[in-house]
């Protein structure tokens, strides 16, 4: 294959999982304050499913900037192979990880090779491999961003107003619903880590994995509602949200807040009613929250689960997988 090109997984229209297509896609450049990164793993997430379904303008972007074919996937674990003039503190050979260019769809992870500012990468902790680095870019991040610290001063496309975390410590009580899922995971552990209690809402079958990751209580919300048995927490972050988000309004107490990861439907006479909070947060790329991350998982304070992983030329069977849902963790691609 001339070296001007490279595998990569492609959208040449927009579909269900079979229009993802293995071909070959012209190899990047490295533009200013870039690194081309060899890639070795791929974490695969909601973007790039909403792409492929055809959204192609991000909340609170006036307008689409995606041209088709293009290459889905933010997050990524690989090892630098050129780095542009202008870039420091990174070296050809460094093994790094990163959510890359978002929010926006052309974080172009799903190839042999991607372009990633540097801006938006880490080194990857040494004592995980590529395909747990690659895990926990976007989900990561997300649970640091909604609980630990925002990181920058963008307003969000869903409020009117900047997400402020709730501080958390020893006399905190945290509900995480879809506790297993890649957000969720990560909710919990940093919510320990910061020295909380943490109620874990999931299906039956996460039980153990998630007291594992330290959850202090469960609730399987397969038999149980978790507002009919769960009153006067500090916080509720909700990774499933929708219309059925606003019911977990009634297990905060008064001065609580709840955090949607996804679009919840709300009525404001009800949340000013209960005297809590409603925030949303939009994640962005952030390599230095990323290396604070990555120094917890280098130190098994947080650990990344892995549901399952495909080759990057199975992308279309990752992607059916992501769809039946009930994931323990994160997909990744493996590349190489």
């Amino acid at each position: 294959m001339p070296k001007n090109t490279m595998r990569a997984v492609r959208l040449h229209e927009h579909g269900g999982p079979e229009v993802l297509r293995y071909d070959e896609a012209p190899m990047p450049e490295p533009g200013p304050g870039e690194v081309l990164v060899r890639v070795h793993a791929v974490g695969v997430n909601p973007p790039d499913w909403y792409l492929r379904g055809g959204l192609t303008r991000m909340p609170g972007r006036p307008e689409s900037t995606v041209g088709l074919p293009v290459i889905p996937g933010t997050d990524v674990s690989g090892v630098v192979e050129a780095v542009a003039a202008d870039v420091d503190g990174l070296a050809v050979g460094d093994e790094v990880f990163g959510l890359l260019r978002f929010p926006g769809f052309h974080g172009g992870a799903y190839a042999e090779y991607v372009a990633a500012p540097a801006s938006d990468l880490a080194r990857k902790p040494a004592g995980i491999d590529h395909v747990h680095a690659a895990g926990a870019p976007m989900a990561g991040l997300t649970a640091w961003q909604f609980l630990i610290e925002a990181g920058h001063d963008h307003p969000s496309p869903f409020q009117p107003g900047p997400h402020r975390p709730t501080a958390l410590d020893a006399g905190t009580t945290v509900l995480v619903n879809g506790a297993a899922g890649g957000v969720g995971h990560f909710a919990l552990q940093l919510a320990k880590w910061k020295g909380a209690s943490v109620i874990a809402v999931a299906s039956g079958a996460h039980a153990s994995f998630l007291n594992e990751l330290g959850a202090d209580r469960f609730i399987d919300y397969t038999k149980s509602r978790p507002e009919e048995l769960v009153r006067d927490v500090d916080l509720v972050l909700d990774t499933v949200g929708g219309p059925d988000s606003k019911r977990l309004l009634h297990t905060l107490k008064r001065g609580g807040a709840h955090f949607p990861v996804f679009y919840g439907d709300f009525d404001e006479e009800e949340i000013a009613k209960l005297g809590v909070t409603v925030s949303m947060a939009q994640v962005r790329s952030n390599g230095a929250q990323l290396a604070e991350l990555g120094r917890l998982l280098d130190a098994g304070t947080v650990r990344v689960a892995i549901d399952s992983t495909f080759a990057l030329a199975d992308a279309r069977a990752a992607h059916e997988r992501a769809a039946r849902g009930h994931l323990r963790g994160k997909i990744v691609l493996t590349v190489g």
